[in-house]
């Protein structure tokens, strides 16, 4: 254990690594430089699809001139922004928490924004910085935090244990070994176990022996187990796609291979990358989108982007700060303003470089479970976000199926928050039910809060004590009801 006080000695030595452990507050919160160091790689290979899977998003979509963005230019700037703006949040606000493309957004850019509504890329991007202003001006303002201490922390813990299972979830369908059920509509049954009930592709098999490799290590205590299980078992898929050759889910002319892997197949790279396309930065129209539709329709989406970013970062650090035990006795992180401002900041830098709002990322629990405690874990994650815009090869090595099972090891960890709930009392009860499992049953953070939201007031209501209920959950529940009507409303507008 390394401590903050040491004298100097030759360059890198002691006294330079205690200048690093006063900045970002290491031994403090029980960490090692070398823990933060190996925990920041396990986070970014725990995130790392993103660089793949944003492109197939936002990068192949037509705009309504027929216009795409391109899936190589999407790919330099998703590194590109996630690596600025999860080395600023771990210089800034010193938190381990990554920060990327979310998942929810950039869909919610290209299908609802760009192919729903008709909007041009650049003008689709614009509202996304106009959303990241508004969000940075709510964090200034105090108001995000205040919202932070007016959620019961009933509902807080809920919202944790609702992450953990959107992860878990992530991480098994990822893997395969949870997989949707092509014609859905005539079954009873939407989701089925791998194959046809079976185990019976080698990238699931794979997944299989890294979940219990990785379990293991953690039973036994391992010191960097989570890097070690994600390591072994990207050899492991190195060494079965040699002699099976799955190949990919998805092959070059879009036919789809069931038993291939998903996002990247293991095996040595054919080069070590080059120079990436950012021609997409800067490619913004903040004003198009108003001239396109109208101020009030354009002022909807703004609303929608705004409020599923909101609740999509807080939930998300709640989770990340409670699982990495850096709250306080009221589950508030601190510093959190600083925290808020740096986050709001990532729409504005996403929408700019066109790679979509970027938001703490919810993968970065993998790190955390790993030891991450503090911001060098993030400046590490960040360098090899930077990196792999031009070692692209070099992160496709491991593959989804090699990190998912550290995904679901989180969830094990962050089901612990459910002992915070009271489930004698029904009308606490029923809110935070909900939001553990409308999250991963839609796939969304953001869902399960406003679900959640809106039944804790109407239950508190039908208990007696709907005067308990702070003032700025009634008004958040009331912006729910809004934003999960938001459809039929734009629809009754235009």
């Amino acid at each position: 254990m390394t401590t903050g006080v040491q004298k100097p000695t030759e360059p890198g030595g002691p006294g330079q690594r205690g200048a690093l452990d006063r900045f970002f507050q290491i031994t403090e919160r029980g960490s090692t430089t070398g823990t933060e160091i190996r925990a920041g790689v396990v986070t970014f290979f725990a995130m790392a699809y993103i660089i793949i899977l944003n492109p197939l998003i936002l990068g192949t979509t037509e705009d309504v001139n027929g216009d795409t963005l391109g899936i190589p230019q999407v790919a330099a700037v998703t590194a590109l922004a996630a690596g600025v703006m999860t080395i600023a949040f771990g210089l800034i606000a010193r938190y381990p928490f990554g920060i990327a493309a979310g998942l929810g957004l950039n869909t919610l850019v290209a299908v609802t924004l760009v192919a729903g509504e008709g909007l041009t890329w650049p003008e689709a991007m614009g509202l996304v910085v106009i959303d990241g202003i508004i969000i940075v001006l709510l964090a200034v303002s105090g108001f995000r935090v205040a919202v932070f201490n007016a959620i019961p922390q009933s509902m807080k813990a809920a919202i944790s244990v609702g992450i953990g299972m959107f992860i878990t979830i992530i991480g098994l369908v990822d893997a395969g070994f949870v997989r949707r059920i092509p014609d859905a509509a005539n079954t009873t049954v939407p989701v089925t176990l791998g194959i046809d009930g079976s185990i019976a592709s080698w990238p699931t098999l794979v997944f299989v022996l890294g979940l219990i490799i990785c379990g293991m290590l953690v039973v036994r205590n391992v010191r960097g187990g989570l890097f070690i299980g994600i390591l072994a078992t990207t050899i492991i898929a190195i060494i079965i796609e040699t002699l099976a050759g799955a190949g990919p889910a998805v092959d070059d002319e879009g036919n789809a291979n069931p038993q291939g892997w998903n996002f990247a197949v293991p095996g040595l790279p054919d080069s070590l990358g080059g120079l990436p396309d950012l021609s997409l930065v800067g490619a913004v129209d903040l004003v198009g989108a108003f001239t396109r539709v109208g101020a009030v329709a354009a002022s909807l989406m703004v609303f929608t982007l705004v409020l599923a970013n909101f609740f999509d970062a807080m939930g998300t650090m709640t989770a990340l700060g409670k699982q990495g035990n850096l709250t306080d006795e009221n589950g508030n992180l601190p510093d959190m303003k600083r925290a808020l401002v740096v986050e709001g900041t990532g729409a504005i830098v996403g929408g700019a470089a066109s790679a979509s709002s970027q938001t703490v990322f919810a993968d970065s629990a993998a790190g955390v479970a790993d030891g991450a405690r503090t911001g060098l874990a993030n400046v590490t994650t960040g360098v090899l976000f930077l990196l792999a815009m031009f070692l692209t090869p070099l992160y496709e090595i491991v593959p989804i199926e090699a990190a998912s099972p550290v995904l679901v090891i989180v969830g094990v960890m962050m089901m612990s928050g459910v002992r915070e709930i009271d489930w004698t009392k029904f009308h606490i009860a029923m809110p935070a039910f909900l939001t553990i499992v409308i999250m991963p049953f839609t796939y969304s953070i953001v869902n399960g809060i406003g679900v959640g939201f809106i039944t804790f007031a109407i239950m508190a209501v039908a208990a007696g004590k709907g005067r308990q209920v702070h003032w700025i959950m009634w008004l958040i529940s009331a912006l729910f009801v809004l934003y999960f009507g938001i459809d039929p409303i734009m629809a009754a507008i235009g």
